[in-house]
């Protein structure tokens, strides 16, 4: 595979144009850094194009290079329900025909056109309209102001419409991955099976869908596309078009081991909000009852010299004396692809009746086989973390 680019990495200078389109594109500074006039990649992957030319960021989780794209969507696809098949994922895997935000979309598209012809989703909505026959309610007040010296009747009815908000979504949905996907065909086919609904903007970070018995089938296509809208990035230069297809390793990581310990250990609590201790608002990674510990996931490379940082310290001993019935803590860190072995460190925090353990731990993320298989060892490797 060729145009692959590591996390934390510096640039080649071979790769001059794309250092002066990221170094001249706004949108993507948050993406690398420079550093000593060095552009170098920070923790995001995914893919980006430019000119023509897919580059792929990776995690630098092996030694091979197919392996940390494996293990990349192979992540993605647990984290996220993404469903690929034999075919899909060996063509996710080949840039020359396809990079995996490719792959993506499609797989988005082919479920969204099942769905579709299966039944496109209706509901009543509420019109108003200037109709020659009275339909629904007479509205008097428009009327009066409409229709003075005009034979028809104002009206508001319940029409059974195609034309909803949930269908709205999906086109523009549709619309909007249109100018990252190669092949096009059928994206543009949802697009003609939703020519009756009206087009509008959408913000994916705000979304109010209600999805019930009617329409709970398309709420996999409905996730499916906020996930490819949410990290897609449009990218314009002059007269060509580009795009970035990134994911935060910190935040994809964390989401990971925090699906594979629920699937692993007894009573896992992942916390989604914060809760209130007096004026401390906290919210750990993940809270493994059985066990009475607490973990939370660190993205970094940490070596087994060295201790946790302060800042980390200081966390996981607030959280050790206002948490209930928890014994021990443990931050948990990714194997350095260079490390030889895994990362085991314990210490103690405090004194007294506030003494606690902090475990430092790291889970190697290294496996060259099959998805399903990948999974069952990572998971095997989780359940020892606690011995």
């Amino acid at each position: 595979m060729e145009n692959v680019i590591y996390e934390y990495q510096e640039i080649n200078e071979e790769n001059y144009k794309l250092i002066l389109h990221i170094r001249n594109t706004s949108a993507l500074h948050k993406y690398f850094k420079e550093d000593w006039g060095r552009l170098k990649a920070r923790q995001y992957c995914g893919v980006l194009n430019h000119d023509a030319k897919d580059y792929y960021i990776l995690p630098k989780i092996s030694n091979h290079q197919e392996t940390n794209l494996n293990i990349f969507i192979y992540m993605l696809r647990y984290v996220y329900d993404i469903k690929l098949d034999n075919e899909d994922f060996a063509s996710s895997k080949n840039e020359e025909h396809h990079n995996f935000l490719e792959v993506f979309i499609q797989l988005f598209a082919k479920k969204l056109f099942k769905e579709l012809q299966a039944g496109i989703y209706k509901e009543y909505m509420t019109e108003q309209d200037n109709l020659t026959t009275l339909r629904g309610k007479y509205l008097i007040n428009e009327n009066l102001k409409y229709n003075f010296t005009n034979a028809k009747i104002y009206c508001e009815y319940d029409e059974f419409s195609m034309d909803n908000t949930l269908n709205q979504f999906f086109l523009y949905a549709t619309k909007t991955l249109l100018p990252f996907a190669k092949d096009k065909n059928l994206l543009k086919l949802c697009e003609l099976v939703l020519d009756e609904v009206a087009y509008r903007y959408f913000d994916v970070k705000n979304l109010n869908v209600h999805f019930h018995r009617l329409n709970n089938r398309y709420k996999d296509s409905f996730e499916f596309a906020i996930l490819l809208l949410s990290k897609s990035i449009p990218l314009f230069e002059k007269d060509k078009k580009s795009f970035a297809f990134l994911f935060d390793m910190n935040v994809l990581f964390e989401k990971f081991i925090a699906r594979a310990i629920k699937e692993t250990f007894d009573d896992v609590v992942i916390p989604s909000t914060y809760k209130e201790f007096g004026k401390l608002y906290l919210k750990p990674d993940i809270i493994v009852k059985s066990k009475s510990l607490i973990i939370d996931c660190k993205y970094k490379i940490k070596e087994d010299a060295k201790i946790a940082s302060s800042e980390d310290r200081y966390q996981m001993y607030v959280y050790a004396n206002n948490f209930k019935d928890i014994h021990k803590t443990m931050l948990l860190y990714p194997k350095h692809h260079n490390q030889n072995e895994d990362l085991k460190r314990d210490l103690t925090l405090g004194n007294n009746d506030k003494k606690m353990e902090l475990l430092m731990k790291s889970i190697d993320l290294d496996f060259y086989g099959k998805y399903e298989e990948f999974l069952e060892e990572i998971k095997n490797r989780l359940g020892k973390l606690n011995e």
